[in-house]
């Protein structure tokens, strides 16, 4: 059974799910790629306690990483590339290319990019500290003004 619920992020609702193998969904709410409610999924707000406290503690500079079970759903190539993700760490950026070797698939760079954009759990799996090659802000489901403004809570400089 996947239950859902829902956090009051600084930068809007964010939707949570999860099933029986840890938090397979966190959306913003206005996101390129929706993944609405299913018919079959039950609120349950206490089913995600420590998500939203540690969400919390992160949007309050207090968390720089997540301990939560995850539940990815996706194709090899694209857990391989938002495992790769959860390795960058807080404050860092990386690119397309970069991660593309970084999982031995060097000129899948625009397969990279498409499975980043296909990530279903924002900012745990921190797609948006991956930047275009010439350091650039690039797109982002949960829009590019997020994208900016979670970089900047973390520290990281733009040029």
């Amino acid at each position: 059974m996947t239950r859902y619920g829902y956090f009051d992020s600084p930068l809007g609702p964010l939707l949570l799910a999860k099933d029986s193998a840890g938090l397979c969904q966190l959306t913003f709410e206005r996101h390129k790629h929706p993944r609405p409610i299913q018919e079959d999924w039950l609120r349950d707000d206490q089913a995600f306690i420590e998500t939203c406290e540690q969400l919390g503690a992160y949007f309050s500079g207090k968390r720089r990483s997540f301990d939560l079970p995850l539940s990815l759903c996706g194709t090899d190539f694209q857990k391989s590339v938002w495992l790769a993700l959860i390795d960058v760490p807080y404050g860092g950026t990386t690119t397309y290319a970069d991660l593309a070797k970084k999982i031995d698939r060097p000129g899948a760079y625009h397969a990279v990019g498409a499975a980043v954009a296909m990530n279903p759990i924002s900012i745990i799996v921190p797609c948006h500290r991956v930047l275009g090659s010439n350091g650039s802000l690039t797109g982002y489901a949960g829009g590019l003004e997020n994208k900016a403004r979670l970089l900047a809570m973390e520290g990281t400089l733009l040029v």
